[in-house]
């Protein structure tokens, strides 16, 4: 590991903290996410987390918020230009959705059954998120 990505890391772990110390599972590889979404079945939320300022101030904020007030079968979090790979991965099963970072995905089985893009989050606030991400959990 080169030193760039060593203070990425460094950078980037109380933004991954975040959320895992919220109860979300983080797949860092390929391998973690097909592993995960084979044979799904329920509710998943789904961040892809970001370094940017939309996702420390607005997304991860709303995502915890929301979490007070609904409780998905699956909480997981993927790290946009951290873990490419699995991030890329992930993307795949977003069907028709152009790549988005950060964003939230509601997914009903494998399928996403609500998907909320950077720009639904860059330049909002914490409230309207978090009622987007209930409304699309409640919608399930």
């Amino acid at each position: 590991m080169n030193e760039f990505q060593l203070y990425m890391q460094e950078m980037s772990q109380p933004m991954r903290d975040e959320l895992t110390n919220a109860g979300f599972k983080e797949l860092t590889t390929p391998e973690e996410v097909e592993g995960f979404m084979s044979n799904l079945e329920g509710t998943s939320l789904v961040v892809v987390n970001s370094v940017c300022g939309c996702a420390g101030g607005l997304a991860r904020p709303a995502v915890l918020a929301a979490l007070e007030e609904v409780k998905p079968d699956h909480l997981v979090t993927v790290f946009a230009g951290q873990d490419r790979e699995a991030t890329e991965k992930m993307r795949e099963y977003f069907v028709g959705i152009e790549p988005s970072s950060p964003s939230i995905a509601i997914l009903s089985g494998n399928q996403v059954a609500h998907f909320i893009p950077r720009d639904d989050i860059e330049g909002n606030e914490v409230e309207p998120i978090k009622e987007n991400i209930i409304k699309g959990i409640q919608t399930i």
